[in-house]
């Protein structure tokens, strides 16, 4: 099996910085020292620095593509393949292929190449990055239309940063060492800002800083190094779930902030106890996980009885630097009796990671001085199993010792009192069967030292005997009435948790806002599981098998959650709990089983699970259903429009042709010149009118012929200008012929510059000619269509653009209102995008976006 070749990618902030040299000074590198380095596609954009690294490397010819009546000029992969070098050097990773080459993208490209195991050299600029492109087009004004997947670049065996500051670029693009002499003054105004490159350059710096941790964590994984390397700061923040968990999210933004660290280093964690519902509150959660989420950082639950131990793992698993916690304020006769909390165990046991206790007012407010013994007392599993029997037995033996030393001032009442006291507090903490063995043994150190004859297990007096018979009666059933108390106030706690949580439930059900993957993470965090999933059968049609629940190819994922290092389950039998969710759907839950009584909360989740995958089904026929909504209301809308615009030009033309052929009038020559000239007015706009409703119908099915070349932006402006019925003196242009030629299809091009200048002639008043200009932004070309007229309010920018919408309600009589759709169609099928903006002093202007054509475009 052939081995994989690897992947260097040299990764830019911006066009300019640098990135094909390095490329190729890395080939020439290699090619030194004996390595077999062919160029495989390079793009030197005219630099001749650049075009110098090319010598003494061989050239593989590109292969030439003929595409709807233009040639070009991509990657030649089989030529590559068939000559199989040892490296391989591959420009511009994100570059989208001419329709008809072997793959759609050129990294899929590197991808064959890489898997013939062929290293592969190539470079990307951090705006390409699919997971940036948003953010990059919010900077820079430009949306990037070729981008690559992060997974392509960051399975990466090296990438390696090109950096250079935003003065030095603009120093190198001012030298003329990136662009050509007449594009610097309009990339130094519009995208080569100092603001775009710094806010670029931190992306890209980001970037690549967290790929290296990735690295890092992975290096640490594999061997097994679970010290804390304080390579940037992290903090994580606890959550119990209680109202004090606000006061610590926001404490811990505040460190994260004064440290350095940028907001997804925010981490907010909460336990969950593996012992049925867990005492957080839902609501309480589900609004301290909005807040962190706002804060920039993220919400993590895990499961675990060790709470310190379940904290510091996860710390030290995202490499976490600070670790924030609520203070239980606990005072030294609290610590004596229940011994360290959780606050002081991980103060103990955190190592190198730096611990802030935070007091918050919430805790304080909530208990009283004597609170401490509740939560003492509140469980009867305090510690090991086996530790209250014994402690029922030495407890006994203790409070004797107390009794003996104070013999002469107690008589035999006062010590059977404090024994029933010791029977009484073994019940609450230990349960029934502990408090027997408390009954029993201090029946008998009864009987034995304070009842005569002493220091033996005989009575002479019946008094004492019924005295003894009474006292382990009595604290037989105290101890009973203890326990039931015990267990009926856990059900009530049981209880209010379930109801709580069912009323969340209820809540987000009215609200009918919650996603399946929201309504998971919740159910996983209420019942402290390992992993909650929703599957669905593959075929629902099918009959059910008897083998079908341990099946993976007959279930489908729907959605799933899972704590740290967890696999959802795949198939029902892998699950340790199952619920139906609907007929063809089942709820699993993977990491323990579930007591009876949580079987309630269980079948309510399930149930809200079915209505939430139904609600995402009807959303989805929804979607599919609105593009035939659409076309219904095209249609309606169509049949509106002709019943007047296609009959008002064809009366006019019909009228002035029966007036030519009326024999009984004599027409001068003059006149008869008239008539026929409105008739052909009549007869332009009918054919206009009817070529539009043709276009806008072929761009509603998918269904318009394109026929992309480069083409010059004066030459198709004058086009449009040409086929106006106006003089070409109430249209100005300016700055057409500085700009690269435009990748698109010439005729449509034209229609839609056509249609914009109308639109400015019609509705831009006649104080000033409409305007018409072109400028450079990186690698696009921007068409103004300029007019000084009342314009348009920005808030109603997005109804000029409505099929038969006449902005203001204008009568009919200035068009079927097709225009700006129209336009925004053609344009947008030509992979551009058509924007309206006010002109400064007033009016409106339509920007047509286009990418340039290959060779003059920048990097």
């Amino acid at each position: 099996m052939t081995a994989r070749g690897k992947l260097r990618v040299y990764l830019g902030a911006a066009p300019g910085v640098g990135k094909t040299y390095h490329m190729l000074d890395e080939g020439q590198r290699r090619a030194k020292r004996g390595a077999d380095v062919v160029v495989g596609f390079v793009e030197t954009h005219d630099r001749p620095l650049t075009a110098a690294m090319l010598d003494d490397l061989e050239i593989v010819p590109r292969q030439i593509i003929e595409y709807r009546g233009g040639s070009f000029t991509e990657m030649d992969v089989d030529a590559i393949l068939e000559r199989h070098p040892k490296v391989a050097i591959v420009d511009e990773l994100a570059h989208t292929n001419i329709p008809g080459s072997r793959n759609a993208k050129r990294w899929q490209d590197v991808e064959e190449l890489l898997a013939a195991g062929i290293d592969v050299i190539t470079t990307v600029n951090v705006q390409h990055l699919e997971s940036l492109n948003d953010a990059v087009a919010k900077i820079t004004g430009v949306p990037q239309r070729e981008t690559v997947p992060d997974e392509v670049v960051r399975a990466a065996d090296q990438i390696e940063l090109v950096d250079q500051s935003p003065e030095a670029l603009r120093r190198r693009m001012a030298h003329g060492n990136i662009y050509k002499p007449e594009k610097i003054d309009a990339a130094l105004s519009n995208y080569f800002r100092v603001g775009n490159l710094s806010a670029l350059r931190e992306l890209a710096l980001l970037w690549v800083a967290n790929r290296v941790d990735e690295g890092l964590l992975t290096y640490k994984g594999q061997h097994g190094i679970d010290k804390v390397w304080e390579t940037r700061e992290r903090v994580v923040v606890a959550l119990t779930g209680g109202p004090e968990g606000s006061t610590l999210i926001r404490r811990a933004a505040r460190i994260a902030q004064r440290v350095g660290a940028k907001g997804s280093d925010l981490l907010a964690v909460h336990v969950a106890r593996s012992d049925g519902l867990t005492g957080a509150s839902p609501a309480l959660l589900a609004e301290q996980r909005a807040l962190v989420e706002s804060l920039g950082g993220s919400f993590h639950s895990v499961v675990g009885d060790d709470i310190p131990t379940a904290l510091l793992q996860f710390a030290r698993a995202e490499n976490a630097t600070q670790l924030v916690l609520g203070t239980s304020r606990r005072g030294r006769l609290e610590r004596f009796l229940a011994g360290y909390g959780i606050g002081e165990t991980v103060v103990q046991e955190s190592g190198d990671i730096d611990v802030h206790m935070v007091t918050h007012e919430k805790s304080a407010a909530d208990k009283s001085r004597w609170a401490w013994l509740g939560q003492l007392i509140r469980t009867p599993e305090f510690g090991p199993r086996w530790l209250l029997p014994v402690a029922g037995v030495v407890l006994p033996f203790l409070l004797t010792l107390l009794l003996a030393n104070m013999r002469t001032r107690l008589n035999l009442v006062s010590d059977v009192l404090v024994m029933l006291i010791g029977v009484v507090l073994v019940a609450r903490l230990g349960g029934l069967l502990s408090a027997l063995f408390t009954a029993v043994t201090a029946s008998l150190l009864l009987n034995y030292y304070f009842i005569p004859p002493f220091h033996r297990f005989t009575i002479t007096d019946s008094n004492n005997l019924i005295a003894l018979a009474v006292f382990a009666a009595v604290g037989l059933a105290m101890a009973s009435v203890v326990d039931i108390v015990a267990r009926q106030t856990r059900r009530a706690a049981n209880a209010s948790a379930q109801a709580e949580t069912l009323s969340e439930l209820a809540v987000s059900v009215l609200r009918g806002d919650e996603a399946i993957a929201a309504l998971l993470a919740r159910f996983r965090e209420t019942f402290g599981m390992d992993s909650v999933a929703l599957l669905e059968r593959v075929d629902p049609d099918a009959p059910v098998r008897p083998d079908e629940q341990d099946d993976p190819a007959a279930w489908r994922l729907v959605a799933a959650t899972s704590a740290s290092g967890a696999m959802p389950c795949r198939m029902p039998g892998e699950a340790d709990v199952l619920a139906a969710a609907g007929p063809d759907a089942m709820l699993v839950l993977k990491g323990r089983t579930l007591p009876a009584s949580d079987q309630v909360v269980l079948t309510a989740f399930a149930a809200q699970a079915a209505v939430a995958l139904e609600r995402s089904r009807l959303a989805s026929k929804a979607a599919e259903a609105g593009p035939l909504a659409e076309a219904d209301k095209m249609r309606t809308a169509l049949l509106a429009a002709v019943s007047h615009d296609l009959r008002t030009p064809l009366s006019a033309a019909r009228l002035a042709v029966a007036s030519l052929e009326d024999t009984s009038v004599e027409w001068s020559p003059q006149d008869r010149a008239d008539l026929l000239a409105g008739a052909r007015e009549s007869l332009d706009k009918l054919n206009r009118l009817v070529e539009n409703l043709l276009d806008m119908s072929r761009l509603q099915a998918g269904a318009l012929s394109l026929h992309l070349e480069p083409v010059r932006a004066e030459d198709v402006v004058a086009a449009a200008l040409d086929s106006l019925p106006t003089d070409r003196g109430d249209v100005h242009t300016a700055d057409l012929d500085g700009v690269p030629e435009i990748v698109a299809d010439p005729a449509l091009l034209e229609r839609a510059i056509a249609n914009l200048v109308g639109n400015a002639l019609n509705h831009g008043g006649t104080e000033e000619p409409v305007l018409v200009t072109a400028s450079t932004l990186a690698n696009r070309v921007e068409l103004r269509v300029i007019d000084r007229g009342p314009g348009i309010p920005p808030q109603d920018f997005g109804r000029i653009f409505t099929p038969f919408q006449r902005f203001g309600d204008r009568d009919n009589t200035t068009g079927v209102g097709l225009g700006l759709a129209l336009s925004r169609g053609l344009v947008e099928a030509m992979d551009g995008t058509l924007t309206p903006e006010e002109t400064p002093g007033g009016g409106l202007t339509m920007v047509i976006t286009l990418s340039a054509a290959e060779g003059t475009r920048p990097e």
